[in-house]
């Protein structure tokens, strides 16, 4: 008596091929354009002033979700936001703004102790805050680049709120190609930045006491 057999190999082999025939058809991912942040020309002047001895920690700012990621944000009309086509950047917008504001700080010079919340050393100050707006507008025809921080200081030990600040920045724009909307965030980004920077040593200046400055 022969026994039935059922053709495993071939039906394996035939599957195979159909799989790979529809992985052939399934549509190809568009390529995305990876943007950093852009700084200018004018963004590392640096004051006159004497250096502080107070430290300061620079913190992410919070964020929605809509701006607590890679895409770039558009507001193309009314309260809708969108992003732009296959374009994204280098990393979520509140780590960029945070990394600026490192920069700024170190073009300017006089806060020489700083750190990050990447680490967990403790300092006299925080900067941190919520990140508003970091997106471009469309208003009738007119564009501009919009970022928006409620800024927060506060002290290094108990976390109590010393000071805050609400700083806005619009960067009008001619193009509204996306290269040069990326332009505009970073100019925009550098304007905020210097403003942050002066509003801080003042603030801290007035906050750390007498005994931790030079």
């Amino acid at each position: 008596m022969k026994r039935a057999y059922r053709p495993f190999g071939w039906l394996a082999l035939a599957a195979g091929f159909a799989l790979s025939g529809a992985c052939s058809i399934l549509p190809q991912a568009d390529p995305v354009d990876i943007y950093r942040l852009p700084t200018t020309q004018n963004a590392t002047a640096r004051p006159s002033g004497h250096a502080q001895a107070w430290s300061l920690r620079l913190t992410k700012p919070q964020a929605s979700d809509a701006l607590n990621s890679a895409r770039i944000a558009v507001i193309p009309h009314g309260d809708v936001i969108s992003s732009y086509k296959d374009s994204r950047w280098s990393d979520p917008a509140p780590l960029l703004l945070r990394n600026r504001l490192l920069d700024a700080f170190l073009a300017d010079g006089r806060v020489p102790l700083l750190g990050t919340d990447d680490s967990n050393v403790q300092t006299d100050l925080e900067l941190g805050g919520n990140l508003q707006a970091f997106q471009s507008e469309y208003q009738g025809q007119a564009v501009a680049v919009v970022i928006r921080l409620d800024a927060r200081l506060v002290r290094g030990y108990d976390q109590k709120i010393l000071a805050s600040q609400r700083f806005e920045v619009r960067q009008p724009l001619s193009d509204t190609q996306v290269p040069a909307v990326v332009a505009g965030f970073g100019q925009a980004a550098d304007a905020l930045g210097r403003q942050v920077v002066e509003w801080t040593v003042t603030q801290g200046q007035r906050l750390v006491p007498p005994t931790r400055k030079p």
